[in-house]
């Protein structure tokens, strides 16, 4: 029986957002080992049936000891469970568990599901994140991009072999579980964000933009936000500013939920103002299958989600007015046309993004992996 290690910086992240993968991989007679920080998920990845396996990782830091501590984990994890294929994920983990999976001989399949804050400003982070990239990448098998602008970065930087790479339609979506749920018309309009509550993210923008909306609108708009708070990360919004606008009555905060497409269910249209280098969001994924008309920013990765006033707005990244705009005009495009976005987000979602593709384009590089 192969072995195969499944890796990420959360258990939270393998449980929601590669449930479905690990469940395939073990029902094609792989031994499954789950490698992630100990969470709240960490026992539900055991009930799917993989092996789970705790390792510490500073996910949002640029502590060098701690990613030594990083390697070293994966080290000890690899020379006792030798796998013959490993499945990473999460930049630390791209990096760390490729070079210590290939010393005790496993082959590694990497997804760049964007990359994140730190390539967006050079400097010595981004240099030395490069170099770390350059060396690590040329031990995977195999290299998946989220989306053709972080492919043309890696390769124009000669960060990895042409020939190792592939491309993914982010990670795609359960269209199962995120069926279409159209909202009912109430004579409200109802915004989500689901995301990390970070700057980076865009929320700031968000807040902005539903301050002026509920100047203008008052309570037939609601302006909401579900994700974690106060996480560890540069541009992490605090749980003290959250309670400010909250008590400021400009958003409502709905903690986070394994349920999220519940919350989805009963918005008009969910946003993410992102100008972090996304891979491809899956919030956006997961909104579209939902019947949802979308607006993000025409960025790298998100714009990817949104046909222009098809099925959503795109708007100026790190810009409020942009965003205020594109939300403004959703709600004056009334609910019938928005009725009609949502099922072309539906659409484009099960032409492009259904999970299945993402699920069958891994299990082919678990096997040529292991013919390798």
């Amino acid at each position: 029986m192969s072995t195969i290690a499944i890796t990420s910086n959360t258990s939270w992240y393998l449980y929601n957002f590669r449930k479905n993968t690990i469940q395939a991989l073990i029902k094609k007679g792989y031994q499954v080992y789950a490698i992630a920080p100990k969470d709240g998920y960490s026992v539900k990845l055991e009930a799917l049936g993989a092996q789970y396996v705790p390792i510490d990782i500073d996910q949002g830091g640029t502590n060098p000891i701690k990613d030594l501590k990083t390697f070293a984990g994966f080290l000890s994890i690899y020379r006792n469970v030798r796998p013959d294929v490993v499945l990473n994920f999460t930049p630390k983990n791209n990096i760390y568990s490729t070079v210590a999976a290939k010393i005790f001989g496993g082959k590694s399949v990497n997804n760049i599901a964007g990359l994140g804050a730190i390539f967006i400003n050079q400097g010595v982070s981004a240099t030395i994140a490069k170099w770390l990239y350059k060396f690590s990448q040329r031990f995977a098998n195999t290299i998946f991009f989220q989306n053709e602008d972080d492919k043309a970065l890696f390769l124009d930087n000669h960060l990895a072999n042409p020939s190792i790479t592939d491309r993914l339609p982010g990670s795609g979506v359960d269209l199962s579980r995120f069926s279409a749920r159209p909202s009912n018309d109430d004579g409200n309009v109802r915004f989500l964000v689901v995301a990390r509550m970070l700057y980076d993210k865009g929320i700031g923008h968000y807040v902005e933009a539903a301050r002026k909306l509920k100047a203008e609108y008052g309570d037939s708009v609601e302006c909401r936000l579900l994700g974690f708070v106060g996480v560890n990360n540069p541009t992490a919004v605090s749980k003290e500013e959250m309670q400010q606008w909250v008590d400021e009555g400009v958003v409502t905060y709905l903690g986070v939920s394994d349920k999220v497409e519940d919350e989805m269910a009963e918005v008009d249209c969910v946003v993410l103002p992102s100008f972090y280098r996304e891979g491809v969001p899956k919030s956006l994924l997961e909104a579209g299958a939902m019947g949802k008309p979308i607006i993000t920013t025409d960025n790298v990765g998100c714009r990817e989600t949104v046909d222009h006033s098809v099925n959503g707005y795109l708007c100026e990244p790190k810009s409020t007015e942009s965003l205020y705009a594109a939300m403004k005009e959703m709600i004056e495009v009334g609910h019938s046309k928005r009725l009609i976005m949502g099922q072309a987000s539906r659409e484009k979602m099960q032409s492009t993004f259904d999970e299945k593709i993402i699920i069958n384009k891994y299990m082919d590089a678990v096997e040529s992996a292991l013919k390798a």
